[in-house]
Parts: C-alpha cells; structure tokens; sequence
C-alpha cells in the first residue's frame, strides 16, 4: 500500500472534497491501526482547534483527514510534511490553499505534495486546465513587474478586462 512507501517520522494532510471518501479512508485507517484525526464540515468549531492542537502536538497521530472546504483559512498544521491531494478542484488555488496549510512559518522540512490521479481521467484534464490557470496568473503577475518571459502587455490588459481584474 502507498502508505507503506513513507518515511519514519512523516506525518500526513490528506484533503478530499467529498466526506463520503474520507468515510472510506477512516474504515482502512481503522483496519491498519492508524492514529488519525479527521476535521470536515459537521466538525463544531469549538473542536476544530483541539484536532489541529493535537495533530501538531501529538507525534504518535500519523494522519490528518480534512475536507477541502472545512480545511481552510488558518489552519496551520506544519507538522506535517506530506500532503496528499486525493481529489483535486476545478479551481486551482483551493487545493493551492490546502497545500498551504503544511507551508507555513515554522514549517522546518521539506514537504512532499501528492496529488493522487489517475491517467486518461477527466481530473488528469481539469488538472492539466489548472495548471495552466496558475501559468496564466504567473505569466501576468511577470508582465505587472516586467520579468522576462512574461506575456505581452496589451495582452494582458485585455484578459484582464475580460476577467474583471
């Protein structure tokens, strides 16, 4: 199993945006003898920084599951050096952002990111689009600061015009 292929000592984010999948990852958890934590939607908030308190602080909890959408906006969790995309979002910067939770300061490893697709599948197309929504968005960030490489001007202008920006 893929679990089996990670260090001694790694600790792991695993985001899906479905609980149904996180319900199925718990029962193998479960069956492994694996000490997780899971955080989603129906998690109370009162008990959302408890999880994530316990998961930086207790080294024993290998695995931490979280809903995309539940696992936003300040959560830090840099005790973790693995994290495990197992279905990605149409839109790039919310896996962006869930990837984030583990890249914060006081983060003292490297941390592997793993987005788990399989080939000739509709998610090997969104992120192929994703990719290039994040290429777009560099492409024109270099053009606003004139790095080399970066897309013309006027075309820049004009997507940017389109999108609102």
């Amino acid at each position: 199993m893929f679990i089996g292929t990670l260090h001694q000592g790694d600790r792991v984010v695993l985001f899906s945006q479905f609980t149904m999948m996180l319900d199925i990852l718990e029962v193998l958890l479960k069956h492994e003898q694996y000490r997780y934590l899971r955080l989603d939607g129906k998690t109370q908030i009162s008990n959302r920084i408890h999880l994530i308190d316990e998961f930086n602080s207790d080294m024993d909890i290998f695995i931490f599951l979280l809903s995309t959408k539940a696992g936003g906006l300040g959560i830090n969790l840099t005790s973790a050096n693995v994290v495990i995309l197992h279905d990605i979002d149409c839109n790039p910067y919310n896996d962006k952002q869930a990837e984030d939770r583990c890249h914060r300061v006081g983060q003292t490893r490297e941390v592997q990111v793993i987005r788990l697709i399989s080939k000739g599948t509709i998610e090997e197309s969104m992120l192929k689009i994703s990719q290039q929504k994040l290429k777009l968005e560099q492409d024109m960030t270099a053009t606003e600061t004139g790095e080399e490489g970066a897309i013309p001007a006027d075309i820049a202008t004009l997507l940017k015009a389109s999108l609102g920006l």
